[in-house]
């Protein structure tokens, strides 16, 4: 049974890419910034002090990765003498820096298209759109209207919410419809149909997402996010390597919100989970399930860290993203030590989200590919043009018919 592991650093960037200025984001570099404020006692905390340790990764080839992709290496770092995985760096071909673009293109389907945005910082939704939405969904109105941060504008207009029962929406630079709503005054499956009915209003806009962002608590003081976000995408455009596999009789589960991410698209099994440290359990707890299945089904797992982006990155708090660095690293041996001699296990991210950077959007930066196993000799893969060379590296590792886009750097075996 071939068995692939791919897990997705959210936002985790190594680099301003070739483009980035385009985006305003010429000198961009996550994982650099990170290093170089911890190497300077500057991301000092209650959890972490001192130079970035990421020993694990380090194994794997990130900050070789991180070298080739920036020229320097990341202050505060000594590199391995010698490295136990492949690596490279990879740059992106989508139109945008949004989380269903870099995910479709690890999975061989770039975004070619311009998305739609609402681009006005206030006032930021058509008022004909909003007064469908009001009336399809028998709303008493909402409020926001705007781009924010999800938690500012929670603890900013969390109370007048429950004081009117108006939902709170609001955007940002993606090109998403964010909205808002107590899991308990407002009602969490109340949540997600209105999320459905502005799915299907947003059509005539091609705006790739709609997030429910439900939260609890009693005041601004204790407003809190929950567990139970829900990203309703549109479907990409064309098959990814998930679907292909899936067509072709193989396992495709997904853990966290990669479900979400790809429209549930070639998703033969979705776990549930949130927060790193379930996200890595669920992890594991599917390797051992699947690790000694007689079938010859092959089998993806695919999971999403999603705390570096949203809680950390957008968040722009440096100390708590190095934290959250070296915490997961600290849990990889164990994966490592979890899978069987033919698995590929693959690490890499869907754009970059400096937490030093001005604001709290994502950034146009590489992301690494780090790789063990799967007859991978360990050493440099070099530069990737694109991030779907990863989605047609997994299409020739199961077999399945070649990805439109990409250029497998799976070994040839003899």
């Amino acid at each position: 049974m071939r068995r692939a592991i791919v897990l997705v650093l959210d936002s985790f960037g190594i680099g301003s890419a070739p483009d980035a200025q385009k985006f305003g984001d010429q000198g961009a570099d996550t994982l650099g910034h990170i290093a170089a404020a911890c190497a300077r006692g500057e991301a000092d905390s209650a959890e972490r002090s001192g130079p970035l340790k990421l020993p694990n990764m380090a194994a794997l080839g990130l900050f070789h990765a991180h070298r080739d992709a920036t020229g320097s290496v990341a202050e505060g770092v000594s590199l391995p003498d010698q490295v136990s995985g492949a690596y490279a760096h990879a740059k992106e071909i989508s139109s945008g820096k949004d989380t269903p673009s870099g995910h479709w293109e690890i999975a061989g389907v770039p975004v070619r298209f311009d998305w739609g945005y609402f681009l006005d910082k206030t006032d930021s939704f058509p008022a004909e759109l909003l007064e469908n939405i009001v009336r399809e969904a028998q709303l008493p109105g909402v409020i926001g209207n705007c781009h924010a941060s999800g938690t500012e504008i929670i603890a900013r207009l969390g109370e007048e919410h429950l004081q009117s029962g108006k939902p709170i929406v609001y955007t940002s630079a993606d090109s998403v419809f964010q909205i808002a709503a107590h899991e308990a005054h407002f009602g969490l499956e109340r949540l997600y149909a209105l999320c459905e009915t502005v799915r299907g209003l947003l059509a005539p806009y091609n705006i790739g997402r709609v997030i429910a962002r439900p939260f609890n608590g009693d005041d601004s003081a204790s407003f809190q996010r929950t567990g139970n976000r829900r990203d309703y995408s549109v479907e990409p455009p064309r098959p990814t390597v998930l679907q292909k596999l899936a067509d072709a009789g193989g396992n495709v589960i997904s853990i966290g919100k990669i479900a979400d991410i790809y429209a549930h698209c070639g998703i033969t099994h979705k776990v549930k989970a949130s927060g790193h440290d379930a996200l890595m359990d669920a992890t594991l707890a599917e390797v051992a399930r699947t690790a000694n299945e007689t079938a010859d089904r092959p089998t993806l797992i695919m999971t999403n860290f999603v705390d570096f982006d949203s809680v950390y990155g957008h968040r722009r708090d440096v100390p708590g993203y190095a934290a959250a660095l070296e915490h997961f690293d600290a849990r990889l041996p164990a994966l490592l030590a979890a899978l069987n001699d033919d698995d590929l296990l693959l690490l890499t991210a869907d754009h970059g989200c400096d937490p030093s950077w001005q604001g709290t959007e994502h950034t146009r930066e590489y992301v690494p590919i780090m790789v063990h196993g799967g007859s991978f000799t360990p050493g440099p893969l070099g530069e990737r043009g694109t991030f779907a060379d990863i989605g047609q590296t997994l299409a020739d590792f199961f077999g399945v018919d070649a990805m439109h886009d990409g250029s497998s750097f799976l070994p040839a075996v003899a």
